[in-house]
């Protein structure tokens, strides 16, 4: 079992509150009954609906197991500290090489969405960001190769 904190906003708490209280209402109900009414219609062996409905509710469970770790090992982000050091929370502003620009905000994996412009402490470019102050030039090994950013400001 994972015992590491895990970085949420309050708004990425409540999400996960939301999502758990849903998967253990409706989801759970669902399955539940998609789970009987295949047992219902017949013999269990060789029955794929069956097998269908005991894999959704194994899959269910476990998802819901996950969030209550994750939601028992939150550490909420304090976005209010304003610093000059990039943290989880910093809203960074970074200029690339080629001259593109970026915006990101450093988040905890659960709420990464890199398209929202909301990165991961933990991906490439979240990891190398942390630490470093305005000014600073960052080199960053991606999977799409080796990228360097000029950290221009930070929220």
């Amino acid at each position: 079992m994972e015992t590491s904190e895990v970085f949420l906003t309050d708004d990425g708490l409540r999400q996960a509150l939301s999502q758990l209280e849903f998967l253990r209402t409706v989801k759970r109900a669902e399955v539940a009954q998609y789970l009987h009414e295949a047992k219902e219609s017949g013999d269990v062996i060789d029955n794929a609906a069956y097998e269908d409905a005991r894999t959704q509710h194994h899959n269910l469970e476990g998802r819901i197991f996950e969030l209550e770790q994750m939601v028992a090992r939150a550490r909420l982000i304090d976005r209010g500290v304003q610093s000059d050091v990039i943290s989880l929370g910093s809203v960074v502003h970074l200029c690339a090489s080629d001259e593109r620009e970026y915006d990101y905000t450093i988040v905890g994996a659960f709420e990464a969405e890199p398209r929202a412009g909301r990165i991961s402490n933990e991906s490439p470019v979240g990891k190398a960001l942390l630490g470093h102050k305005i000014g600073d030039v960052v080199i960053v090994s991606t999977p799409g190769g080796v990228k360097e950013y000029t950290i221009r400001s930070i929220q």
